[in-house]
């Protein structure tokens, strides 16, 4: 075996990696001094080791970010000790290859931090894969995995497709999406291992897939600590779960998975269906939606979200992939609009697709939040989530929350600061809706970095025309058993046409406060008949009524 140096500063050495492996030989070791290597490595039918002479001293970073920084295909390639970073493609990706890891560090801006393919024999051991988009991906491959972590990861710690891996006392952490996901398959089996603060479930585990867990640990999960899904089997041995969606574990009907606690057989596990629909109930909720008056950019926006949910759910259930969501949202516009309202039907058809748990509504505004000294707030804040857990908080004229809308000694900013690390950590528990003027909204966003990306999307409320409101008010009277003489109908649109040019205008609140103006006068009038009137009498609102409420 030859040893071949690489050093950026060493007389005599290989100024690149791929200098030393031009003239590397089958068996050869190539040492790698401190320093940053901006290198695309293609390692083909290659029997080589690549070693840090010293650990977390070399860090490779893939030149092409199209391309993985290292790349091996059909050899024996061992590496040691390396930092390594791709962008757009794989940190380590292998296909056919047996590949030994040990000590490395990788990571990829929009890839996996190691992507393991067809045929790899691989043994990872001691290596930390860290703020990638997907941790580690295995695919028709086959090895250990032993005493790794993957943190920080957007979507899925790890992904086993098609694959029989061994994983063997590894953390799963801060994965956006699953911790673990099995597929297609696969017969993974899982010792000592800890997977925490998922973003959705601790465990997947469908499409035919074998599980084997001993003694891992899932906590702090969005969703269920492990999930079986039908047509499933396997051995869950004395494993644990700790802070995660109920069930800890669920079974899905047609699963068959052996259950053991502390190396006993534990008691039946009766499979746990998943989370009700309501086919029926939906549509009935989105034709009360469509049923408001106006508001037609509002309904197709709020029709484009459930049919998305609800397509979501479907994949879920078939073990598809679904990309991570939120259920958050930003109403905007003036007051009046039907934001309330809507903000109602959207938490109860979330109840019915099964996404959420209630449909319950809680409104807040800046006084249910903000407290009078410091660490009250916070208090306020969560108290206030926890109690809106499983339904909609529907946080009214959020933008007062803001630095902007405060002195400098004001507590709003904890607020939001308290809302973003909430609506992150129960993101699949709640729907959280901030509403309030366009402009201001913009503003309340910009008041914490990680703010935006909390909402799915801005949901804009036009005002109501004339027409709209005309139509709003006759509704509120048909509802309460009056009707509008035909010369009042025709004369509401004429004020509410003068009435919308002032800026302070409340929409379907002026709405509102006129019909219960008209209702008055009509009640004072009839009351100076001098007499019971008649049924036709009761029920019927004059122009006179109108002249008499707004004078």
């Amino acid at each position: 075996m030859t040893v071949l140096f690489v050093s950026t500063s060493q007389t005599g050495a290989y100024p690149r990696i791929c200098d030393a492996l031009a003239v590397a030989g089958p068996g050869d070791q190539v040492v790698v001094g401190p320093g940053e290597y901006y290198e695309n490595l293609v390692l083909a039918d290659r029997s080589v080791a690549i070693v840090a002479a010293e650990a977390d001293t070399v860090t490779l970073v893939a030149a092409d970010g199209q391309r993985p920084a290292v790349h091996c295909e059909r050899g024996t390639v061992e590496l040691r000790h390396l930092r390594v970073k791709g962008v757009d493609a794989a940190g380590v990706s292998a296909t056919g290859t047996k590949l030994t890891m040990v000590g490395c560090e990788c990571s990829a801006v929009s890839a996996a931090g190691i992507q393991l393919g067809a045929r790899t024999d691989f043994d990872l051991d001691s290596c930390r894969v860290v703020g990638s988009r997907l941790g580690i991906q295995l695919d028709d491959c086959a090895g250990a995995i032993s005493n790794c972590t993957v943190s920080e990861i957007v979507s899925d710690g790890i992904l086993v497709r098609s694959a029989d891996p061994i994983l063997r006392n590894c953390l799963i952490t801060d994965a956006g999406y699953r911790g673990v996901y099995v597929y297609d398959y696969s017969r993974p089996t899982l010792e000592n291992c800890t997977i925490s603060r998922a973003g959705d479930i601790g465990v997947a585990v469908v499409q035919a897939s074998n599980v084997v867990m001993r003694r891992c640990r899932i906590s702090e999960t969005v969703g269920v600590g492990i999930s079986i899904g039908p047509d499933c089997g396997g051995q869950i041995n004395g494993c644990t779960t700790e802070q995660t969606a109920a069930p800890g574990v669920l079974l899905a009907p047609g699963s068959n998975v052996e259950m053991v606690e502390a190396g006993r057989p534990a008691a039946k596990v009766e499979p746990v269906a998943m989370r009700a629909q309501d086919t029926e109930r939906s549509e009935e909720l989105l034709a009360e939606l469509d049923a408001l008056v106006g508001l037609p950019g509002v309904k197709a926006e709020v029709h484009a979200i459930i049919d998305e949910l609800q397509v979501n759910e479907w994949r879920r259930r078939g073990g598809l992939t679904v990309a991570a969501s939120t259920n958050h949202l930003i109403f905007a516009g003036s007051p009046g609009t039907g934001k309330t309202t809507v903000a109602r039907i959207y938490g109860k058809l979330l109840a019915a697709l099964g996404i959420l748990p209630r449909g319950e509504f809680v409104e807040v505004a800046r006084r249910d939040l903000v407290g009078q000294y410091l660490g009250h707030t916070a208090e306020k804040t969560a108290a206030a989530f926890e109690k809106a857990l499983g339904g909609v908080l529907f946080i009214d004229e959020a933008y007062t929350l803001s630095r902007s809308f405060g002195s400098g000694g004001d507590f709003g900013q904890e607020a939001i600061d308290t809302l973003v690390k909430l609506m992150e950590d129960h993101r699949h528990e709640i729907a959280v809706i901030a509403a309030g003027y366009t402009g201001e909204m913009v503003q309340f966003l910009d008041a914490n970095p990680g703010l935006a990306s909390r909402f799915n999307k801005t949901i804009v409320f036009e005002d109501y025309s004339p027409h709209e409101l005309v139509s709003i008010l006759a509704t509120m009277a048909d509802a309460h058993e009056y009707r509008l003489s035909d010369d009042l109908h025709a004369s509401i649109g004429g004020y509410f046409a003068a009435m919308s040019k002032d800026r302070n205008f409340g929409n379907a609140r002026e709405a509102r406060k006129l019909f219960d103006g008209i209702r008055k006068a009509q009640a004072q009038r009839l009351r100076q008949l001098r007499r019971v009137p008649t049924g036709d009498e009761l029920q019927l609102l004059l122009l006179d009524d109108l002249a008499a409420a707004i004078s």
